[in-house]
Protein backbone atom coordinates (compact mmCIF):
# COMPACT_ATOMS: atom_id res chain seq x y z
CA UNK A 1 0.00 0.00 0.00
CA UNK A 2 1.75 3.68 -0.98
CA UNK A 3 1.58 6.36 1.28
CA UNK A 4 -1.08 8.22 -0.50
CA UNK A 5 -4.02 5.47 0.19
CA UNK A 6 -3.30 5.19 4.03
CA UNK A 7 -6.75 3.76 5.01
CA UNK A 8 -9.22 6.28 7.98
CA UNK A 9 -9.83 4.30 11.05
CA UNK A 10 -13.57 2.35 10.67
CA UNK A 11 -15.35 2.10 14.04
CA UNK A 12 -18.78 1.25 14.78
CA UNK A 13 -18.54 4.20 17.77
CA UNK A 14 -19.77 7.44 16.29
CA UNK A 15 -18.21 9.62 19.49
CA UNK A 16 -16.70 8.53 23.25
CA UNK A 17 -17.68 5.20 24.51
CA UNK A 18 -20.97 5.46 26.47
CA UNK A 19 -18.99 3.19 29.40
CA UNK A 20 -15.83 5.05 29.46
CA UNK A 21 -16.07 7.23 32.54
CA UNK A 22 -17.23 3.90 34.31
CA UNK A 23 -14.25 2.02 33.05
CA UNK A 24 -11.72 4.71 33.42
CA UNK A 25 -13.20 5.24 37.13
CA UNK A 26 -12.89 1.53 38.25
CA UNK A 27 -9.52 1.72 36.91
CA UNK A 28 -8.44 4.73 38.80
CA UNK A 29 -10.06 3.10 42.12
CA UNK A 30 -8.56 -0.67 41.75
CA UNK A 31 -5.10 -1.79 42.53
CA UNK A 32 -3.24 -3.44 39.31
CA UNK A 33 -1.96 -6.77 40.54
CA UNK A 34 -0.99 -8.51 37.32
CA UNK A 35 2.64 -9.94 38.14
CA UNK A 36 5.42 -8.20 36.21
CA UNK A 37 6.68 -10.51 33.27
CA UNK A 38 10.55 -11.10 33.82
CA UNK A 39 11.86 -10.50 30.17
CA UNK A 40 10.27 -6.82 31.23
CA UNK A 41 12.43 -6.31 34.67
CA UNK A 42 15.23 -7.31 32.86
CA UNK A 43 15.00 -5.20 30.16
CA UNK A 44 13.80 -2.73 32.71
CA UNK A 45 16.76 -2.90 34.79
CA UNK A 46 19.83 -2.49 32.25
CA UNK A 47 17.82 1.31 31.03
CA UNK A 48 17.42 2.36 34.68
CA UNK A 49 20.47 1.81 35.62
CA UNK A 50 21.33 4.40 32.07
CA UNK A 51 18.73 6.40 33.78
CA UNK A 52 19.99 7.11 37.05
CA UNK A 53 23.41 7.57 35.87
CA UNK A 54 22.26 10.44 33.31
CA UNK A 55 22.02 13.59 34.70
CA UNK A 56 19.97 15.56 32.02
CA UNK A 57 16.40 15.25 31.35
CA UNK A 58 14.73 11.96 30.42
CA UNK A 59 11.55 11.64 27.63
CA UNK A 60 9.74 8.97 27.19
CA UNK A 61 8.52 7.78 23.80
CA UNK A 62 6.13 4.86 24.10
CA UNK A 63 4.89 2.89 21.25
CA UNK A 64 7.42 3.86 19.32
CA UNK A 65 7.11 1.60 16.50
CA UNK A 66 10.37 1.57 14.25
CA UNK A 67 12.12 4.39 16.82
CA UNK A 68 11.81 7.15 14.06
CA UNK A 69 9.99 9.08 16.70
CA UNK A 70 12.67 8.78 18.98
CA UNK A 71 15.84 9.33 16.71
CA UNK A 72 13.88 12.71 15.73
CA UNK A 73 12.85 13.93 19.74
CA UNK A 74 16.53 13.36 20.56
CA UNK A 75 17.61 15.41 18.10
CA UNK A 76 15.22 18.03 18.91
CA UNK A 77 15.85 17.79 22.65
CA UNK A 78 19.42 17.11 22.45
CA UNK A 79 20.92 17.90 26.14
CA UNK A 80 17.88 14.89 27.50
CA UNK A 81 17.63 10.78 27.11
CA UNK A 82 15.21 9.55 25.00
CA UNK A 83 13.66 6.15 25.52
CA UNK A 84 11.81 4.47 23.34
CA UNK A 85 9.66 1.59 23.98
CA UNK A 86 8.05 -0.77 21.80
CA UNK A 87 6.77 -4.31 22.27
CA UNK A 88 7.52 -5.76 18.71
CA UNK A 89 11.16 -6.72 18.43
CA UNK A 90 9.81 -6.89 14.52
CA UNK A 91 9.27 -3.15 14.34
CA UNK A 92 12.39 -2.11 16.64
CA UNK A 93 14.73 -4.49 14.42
CA UNK A 94 14.58 -2.47 11.40
CA UNK A 95 16.14 0.57 13.54
CA UNK A 96 19.60 -0.04 12.46
CA UNK A 97 18.56 -0.73 8.89
CA UNK A 98 16.69 1.89 7.98
CA UNK A 99 16.96 4.85 11.07
CA UNK A 100 20.11 4.48 12.65
CA UNK A 101 21.21 8.13 13.30
CA UNK A 102 23.51 9.10 15.78
CA UNK A 103 24.65 12.43 14.33
CA UNK A 104 23.02 14.35 17.19
CA UNK A 105 20.84 13.34 20.91
CA UNK A 106 20.75 10.29 22.70
CA UNK A 107 18.33 7.56 22.66
CA UNK A 108 18.13 3.82 23.75
CA UNK A 109 15.17 1.47 22.27
CA UNK A 110 13.87 -1.20 24.51
CA UNK A 111 11.55 -4.02 23.74
CA UNK A 112 9.23 -4.14 26.47
CA UNK A 113 5.42 -4.75 27.85
CA UNK A 114 4.30 -0.72 28.51
CA UNK A 115 1.86 -2.39 30.97
CA UNK A 116 4.67 -3.79 33.40
CA UNK A 117 7.64 -1.12 32.28
CA UNK A 118 5.66 2.33 32.98
CA UNK A 119 4.81 0.97 36.57
CA UNK A 120 8.21 0.04 37.15
CA UNK A 121 9.58 3.34 35.70
CA UNK A 122 6.79 4.50 38.66
CA UNK A 123 8.26 2.79 40.89
CA UNK A 124 11.78 3.61 40.31
CA UNK A 125 10.49 7.56 40.44
CA UNK A 126 11.25 7.94 36.88
CA UNK A 127 10.27 11.69 36.08
CA UNK A 128 10.35 12.50 32.52
CA UNK A 129 9.97 16.07 31.42
CA UNK A 130 8.10 14.98 28.29
CA UNK A 131 6.22 11.47 27.72
CA UNK A 132 5.20 10.78 23.69
CA UNK A 133 2.29 8.85 22.66
CA UNK A 134 2.73 9.21 18.65
CA UNK A 135 -0.18 7.17 17.04
CA UNK A 136 -0.45 4.13 19.41
CA UNK A 137 -2.93 1.50 18.29
CA UNK A 138 -6.37 2.98 18.69
CA UNK A 139 -8.44 -0.14 18.81
CA UNK A 140 -11.46 1.60 16.79
CA UNK A 141 -13.80 -1.58 17.58
CA UNK A 142 -16.21 -0.37 20.35
CA UNK A 143 -16.11 -3.33 22.24
CA UNK A 144 -11.83 -3.04 22.43
CA UNK A 145 -12.06 0.46 24.16
CA UNK A 146 -10.42 -1.57 27.32
CA UNK A 147 -7.64 -1.91 24.74
CA UNK A 148 -6.82 1.71 24.42
CA UNK A 149 -4.43 2.92 26.61
CA UNK A 150 -7.02 5.46 28.73
CA UNK A 151 -9.82 2.58 28.99
CA UNK A 152 -7.09 -0.26 30.24
CA UNK A 153 -5.98 -1.03 33.49
CA UNK A 154 -2.34 1.16 33.38
CA UNK A 155 -3.88 4.15 32.95
CA UNK A 156 -3.39 5.75 35.85
CA UNK A 157 0.08 5.05 36.07
CA UNK A 158 0.49 7.20 32.86
CA UNK A 159 -1.13 9.80 34.84
CA UNK A 160 1.38 8.96 37.45
CA UNK A 161 4.40 9.30 35.41
CA UNK A 162 4.18 13.18 35.20
CA UNK A 163 5.50 15.04 32.35
CA UNK A 164 4.15 17.08 29.59
CA UNK A 165 1.94 14.08 27.84
CA UNK A 166 1.41 14.26 23.99
CA UNK A 167 -1.38 12.10 23.20
CA UNK A 168 -1.35 11.79 18.62
CA UNK A 169 -3.40 9.83 16.18
CA UNK A 170 -5.41 9.70 13.20
CA UNK A 171 -8.77 9.24 14.96
CA UNK A 172 -10.28 11.96 16.92
CA UNK A 173 -12.15 10.03 18.99
CA UNK A 174 -9.14 8.14 20.58
CA UNK A 175 -7.87 11.43 21.43
CA UNK A 176 -10.99 13.14 22.78
CA UNK A 177 -11.78 9.75 24.92
CA UNK A 178 -7.81 10.08 26.11
CA UNK A 179 -8.78 13.63 27.23
CA UNK A 180 -11.74 12.44 29.01
CA UNK A 181 -10.18 9.81 30.68
CA UNK A 182 -7.51 12.75 31.84
CA UNK A 183 -10.25 15.25 32.81
CA UNK A 184 -11.19 12.40 35.09
CA UNK A 185 -8.32 12.16 36.83
CA UNK A 186 -8.42 16.24 37.41
CA UNK A 187 -6.47 16.83 34.21
CA UNK A 188 -8.59 18.23 31.59
CA UNK A 189 -7.06 19.50 28.34
CA UNK A 190 -7.94 20.18 24.57
CA UNK A 191 -7.99 18.38 21.80
CA UNK A 192 -6.66 20.13 18.91
CA UNK A 193 -5.52 19.67 15.36
CA UNK A 194 -1.94 19.16 14.70
CA UNK A 195 -0.48 20.23 11.70
CA UNK A 196 3.79 20.13 10.85
CA UNK A 197 6.29 20.81 8.05
CA UNK A 198 8.14 17.60 9.52
CA UNK A 199 6.60 14.06 10.28
CA UNK A 200 8.63 12.39 13.01
CA UNK A 201 7.05 9.23 12.60
CA UNK A 202 6.33 6.94 9.63
CA UNK A 203 2.71 6.69 10.54
CA UNK A 204 2.71 10.73 10.43
CA UNK A 205 4.14 10.94 7.17
CA UNK A 206 1.88 8.05 5.91
CA UNK A 207 -1.64 9.19 6.87
CA UNK A 208 -0.53 13.57 5.92
CA UNK A 209 0.06 11.65 2.70
CA UNK A 210 -3.29 10.26 2.31
CA UNK A 211 -5.09 13.20 3.32
CA UNK A 212 -5.56 12.28 6.65
CA UNK A 213 -5.52 14.82 9.90
CA UNK A 214 -3.67 14.19 12.76
CA UNK A 215 -5.39 14.99 16.45
CA UNK A 216 -3.12 15.95 19.66
CA UNK A 217 -3.85 16.83 23.11
CA UNK A 218 -0.61 18.38 25.20
CA UNK A 219 -0.94 18.09 29.09
CA UNK A 220 1.24 18.99 31.64
CA UNK A 221 0.58 16.14 34.52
Amino acid sequence: MSDANSRSIVSNQAGIHEKLDEIVNKHLNAEFKKPIAEHTQKAFDEVNAKVQAFNGPLILDSCCGVGESSANLAKRHPDALVIGIDKSSHRLDKHDVEYKQTDSGQYILVQADLNDFWRLAVAANWQPTHHYLLYPNPWPKSKHIQRRWHGAAIFPFIVKLGGQLEVRSNWDIYVKEFARALALTGNPCNVTLYESDDAITPFERKYWASGQQSHRLVINL
